[in-house]
């Protein structure tokens, strides 16, 4: 459910409509592909069936009609538990790191112990696959491990990227 989490992370900000939710969205992640108004509406539909937002509004203006959403308590309560989860460290997509990492900057909560446990994760299983290569003979396997190798490296540079682009307050460092 990242999208869904992603936005329940920018209703948390207020109410919004679903206009305002895929302009934010594909705003706060530019190089993923943008949001569908259908995917957008779905997930609100989603969202609303399983408790976690509301309609709060819907207004009649010179156009179609607008329901604006608003965060549940138990959305607010599933959007918390959500930032607290780390990540499998590989092989998974990155997306979902990522839409946490923004997500906590935009709320202003603790991005940095986030990324500080992430790390750690990801540092766990780079040492559990690095003693697993020594063990692997097949040539087709240790190609498959290098692989598996290489993008935990890459993730563990971008999160320590990220890291030190956020200062200790939660804020974009410029």
């Amino acid at each position: 459910m990242s999208v869904g989490h992603a936005l329940l992370g920018i209703l948390a900000r207020g109410p919004a409509h679903g206009y305002d939710l895929k302009r934010e969205h594909d705003a706060r992640f530019p190089g993923a592909k943008p949001l569908a108004y259908g995917q957008v509406y779905a997930t609100l539909a989603r969202l609303e069936r399983d408790g976690h937002a509301e309609i709060a509004e819907t207004a009649q203006g010179g156009g179609p009609e607008r329901t604006v959403y608003a965060l549940t308590s138990e959305g607010l309560r599933t959007l918390d538990e959500w930032l607290e989860q780390t990540e499998p460290a590989g092989p998974y997509p990155a997306d979902e790191l990522v839409r946490k990492t923004i997500t906590a900057l935009h709320l202003g909560t603790d991005a940095v112990g986030f990324l500080a446990r992430q790390r750690a994760q990801h540092m766990t299983r780079m040492r559990e696959l690095v003693r697993a290569q020594t063990a692997v003979v097949e040539l087709g396997a240790q190609i498959a491990l290098d692989h598996t190798i290489a993008h935990l490296d890459a993730d563990l540079r971008w999160l320590e990227t990220a890291a030190a682009r956020v200062a200790p307050n939660g804020k974009v460092r410029t």
